[in-house]
């Protein structure tokens, strides 16, 4: 099989994995909200209101897709695909099985950091070209805030290669060692928060900000696009859930075949739900404070956690 039919199978299986989780994801913050707040959440379709998030794709899909008269109508319908596509390849590196990752190459780490960053462009796109003066803003904000915590991000990972002595994935998880997780928990807690904003989930989402920008960069889409947006937040957090989940907590924990996938989707839900309770119970943060956390408290965290690797890593 060729390159190009590889890549568009992994695609539509990404986009398949991405849709299933927005579907699951949807429901379960529901539950996990409607807990927080005291409340039962989701219960009237299907048995625990599990068909309610599949009947509001099917109102989304069926609705209207309406393009402002003032927008720049191709890049305004182009944006959603931007931001999503992105987040979709960066599954294709993540490990998820002894020796398997479907995409295996000597710079997984770093394609896993930049790749997904480019869905900032859609972001700034989607609020420029609606021509509306609250989407512009957010997209702005969401720019800056992406950026901002991208270094941090990008820094909490660098242990793992230091400790591994290299960027390729699966070199990695044969590497791992459990002392590692002590060792970084800086690292993860760094990029657990990180994470958190790079999605644009609460109480890092000044970027939608319903109360003061009416949703920010997505104000104006309806439909299908908007849910693509909505998929993109929920596969960033999947992605990001995936990812800290094998190099943290060790993924698979070199078990094999089923037992060791199944070891992964339950870490990973674990910090996807722990992800759902942070945007529950933290109130949203004002700009001054989201910029200063990014470089006045986690960069020189994950700064220190460097430190601390290169320290120890004579003493291996």
């Amino acid at each position: 099989m060729s390159g190009l039919a590889w890549g568009a199978l992994y695609g539509l299986a990404a986009g398949l994995v991405i849709a299933i989780a927005a579907l699951i994801g949807v429901w379960g913050e529901r539950k996990v909200a409607g807990r927080i707040q005291m409340r039962i959440g989701p219960q009237e379709l299907g048995p625990f209101g599990l068909l309610q998030t599949l009947a509001d794709t099917l109102k989304l899909v069926l609705k209207e897709d309406i393009t402002p008269a003032a927008a720049d109508v191709r890049i305004f319908r182009i944006a959603p695909l931007i931001v999503f596509a992105p987040i979709a390849m960066s599954f294709v590196i993540i490990p998820y099985a002894s020796g398997f990752a479907p995409l295996d190459t000597s710079v997984g780490i770093l394609f896993f950091m930049a790749v997904p960053a480019i869905s900032v462009i859609g972001v700034l796109l989607a609020g420029w070209s609606s021509r509306n003066t609250y989407a512009t803003i957010g997209g702005l904000r969401a720019a800056a805030q992406m950026i901002s915590y991208e270094l941090p991000r990008t820094l909490s990972i660098l242990p793992f290669v230091l400790l591994a002595g290299s960027m390729r994935p699966l070199d990695i998880m044969d590497e791992w060692r459990w002392w590692w997780i002590p060792l970084t928990f800086i690292a993860f807690i760094v990029y657990f928060i990180s994470s958190i904003a790079e999605v644009n989930r609460g109480p890092f989402d000044l970027p939608e900000a319903e109360s003061e920008l009416v949703a920010g960069y997505f104000a104006d889409y309806s439909g299908i696009r908007w849910a693509i947006f909505m998929m993109a937040e929920y596969g960033g957090m999947v992605a990001a859930a995936l990812f800290g989940a094998v190099f943290w907590f060790g993924g698979y924990l070199h078990l094999p075949g089923a037992l060791g996938v199944i070891m992964l989707i339950a870490v990973a839900t674990l910090l996807a739900v722990a992800m759902i309770w942070v945007k529950w119970t933290f109130p949203r943060m004002r700009p001054d404070q989201l910029m200063g956390t990014a470089w006045k408290v986690l960069t020189p965290m994950a700064l220190l956690q460097l430190v601390i690797v290169g320290v120890v890593i004579p003493w291996l």
